[in-house]
């Protein structure tokens, strides 16, 4: 077993650690409230062809757009408020920075996320988990395609990755090998449509939790992939 400073747990942000899709729930209400259910759809296509051209989610970058017809409408500015000041705190998973905690005992633990330059940074800051990690903190635009970048900035024996997307764990899998043990979390809709669709998912994660918060539960071997353990279902 490698010592307790060679192995590094990455984590994801969205529905992972905070509740995402509860954040897109609230910011879907407040549009609606301001400007009616026409312009909520419409900021919600504007949002869904970006994540789809770029890959990942641009709140801004689709409220952005989304100003076009609106510049006169003095309700625009709330929204700069609202996206800024969101109570991101209140969004963190129960047992998620306990988690984090708890895996400092025997890890350097890290954020690995997608996300804009801007907000997603000022997601994880907000919510704690910033200093939660201690500043370990990765955003990058599709994080399996920097994991070569990933082990240069935390050097290590092993690494496992916290996710909520069991595609990307496979994909993450594909690249590093027995090098990554990867561990799914069953929340958010990212899960709720990969089950869905009843595809194979190959390779299969190495560990399947419902909640982050059971990760309390295990102990360093499952974080080599030495413990064969599944608590879903």
């Amino acid at each position: 077993m490698p010592n307790e400073h060679q192995l590094v747990v990455l984590f994801d942000v969205d529905n992972t650690l905070l509740d995402n899709d509860r954040f897109g729930d609230d910011l879907m209400d407040k549009l609606e409230s301001l400007f009616g259910a026409e312009q909520r759809a419409r900021y919600r296509k504007l949002y869904e062809k970006i994540r789809d051209e770029h890959g990942y989610a641009d709140y801004l970058g689709a409220l952005q757009f989304f100003r076009a017809g609106l510049d006169d409408d003095p309700k625009l500015l709330e929204m700069s408020g609202f996206m800024l000041e969101y109570p991101f705190a209140e969004r963190v998973f129960p047992g998620a920075l306990e988690a984090i905690a708890h895996l400092k005992a025997f890890a350097t633990t890290a954020v690995l996320s997608d996300g804009d330059v801007v907000f997603q940074p000022r997601k994880v800051q907000h919510a704690g988990i910033w200093d939660a990690m201690g500043g370990n903190v990765m955003i990058y635009l599709h994080k399996e395609l920097v994991l070569d970048a990933v082990q240069r900035r935390y050097p290590a024996d092993h690494y496992a990755m916290v996710d909520d997307k069991p595609r990307l764990l496979a994909k993450m899998k594909k690249v590093m090998g027995d090098k990554l043990t990867t561990i799914y979390v069953r929340q958010g809709h990212y899960s709720a449509e990969a089950e869905a669709e009843g595809k194979v998912i190959d390779p299969r994660p190495d560990v399947t939790i419902n909640h982050i918060a059971d990760l309390l539960t295990l102990d360093r071997s499952a974080f080599y992939g030495e413990q064969t353990l599944s608590k879903a279902g």
